[in-house]
């Protein structure tokens, strides 16, 4: 599937987060949640998924892990993705789910899960 047709085919977020999380486990990032979002007053986003890698070559290795099976499997490109230079805190923007990969001190350092504490939270295994 090409991205032109991506725009008309509506991929769930539910999917998406799937997708993602299974890329994240793919490549062995660690502490995974998904932050549901959608009932808090101005949220950024509908999804926050978080992960850590061990080093930041596994934090890029992670980010383009994601990039790249949600493009092959969904056709979709991320809006924006920031953070790669230095591999500490890499952002991927799929507009309605954001992901955050982070380096574990970068991750410790912010505190998105305290921060966004109001949000529904989903935790899933280390692979």
């Amino acid at each position: 599937m090409n991205t032109d047709t991506a725009a008309t085919t509506k991929v769930t977020d539910e999917a998406l987060a799937d997708l993602i999380v299974d890329s994240i486990q793919d490549i062995k990032g660690k502490k995974i949640v998904r932050l549901d979002l959608r009932k808090l007053d101005k949220a950024p986003t509908n999804y926050f998924i978080i992960c850590e890698g061990e080093s930041s070559t596994q934090v890029k290795a992670i980010s383009q892990n994601i990039n790249r099976r949600v493009r092959e499997e969904y056709g979709i490109k991320a809006s924006h993705t920031e953070g790669q230079e230095d591999s500490k805190w890499i952002l991927v923007d799929y507009f309605t789910l954001i992901v955050h990969v982070f380096y574990p001190e970068t991750r410790s350092y912010y505190d998105l899960e305290n921060l966004w504490s109001d949000a529904q939270f989903t935790s899933y295994e280390d692979l």
